[in-house]
């Protein structure tokens, strides 16, 4: 369910509190949320996820990515989130978070080729997403 990029982050598609659980169980330290509440019929409510993160004793952070893409504060607060690692950040299908990771990594210095395979080894592919950060 959970895929790994880094020692530093798990993603996955939209999760349930029920799976908060399996998070610690992975050495999770802190819940991300890219998700922004209400995007599809019956997802679980960031609250509900946020308390079963609490009362599993983790961290949590909403960083929600929606239609108008990411930003420089969507960046500047996953940074933030993880430094308080193990990460497991999520949206519907991980793929924006996963671009966000890559956009963090990128901005903090970390090889473009680097970020793209730990990407491709976890199933997503951030190489054009790449070629726009380095203008390549």
């Amino acid at each position: 369910m959970f895929r790994r990029l880094d020692e530093t982050i798990l993603v996955s598609g939209q999760i349930a509190p029920e799976d908060v659980a399996a998070a610690k169980a992975e050495g999770v330290r802190t819940i991300v949320n890219n998700r922004p509440d209400g995007e599809q019929p019956g997802q679980p409510a960031g609250a509900e996820i946020e308390a079963a993160a609490q009362a599993a004793g983790l961290g949590y952070a909403y960083i929600p990515v929606d239609a108008s893409g990411l930003g420089r504060g969507h960046v500047d607060a996953m940074a933030a989130a993880l430094e308080q690692g193990p990460v497991l950040a999520f949206c519907r299908s991980g793929t924006r978070s996963t671009n966000l990771w890559a956009l963090t990594r990128a901005l903090a210095g970390d090889d473009p080729d680097q970020i793209v395979a730990k990407a491709a080894n976890a199933g997503y592919d951030v190489s054009g997403l790449m070629r726009q950060v380095t203008g390549g």
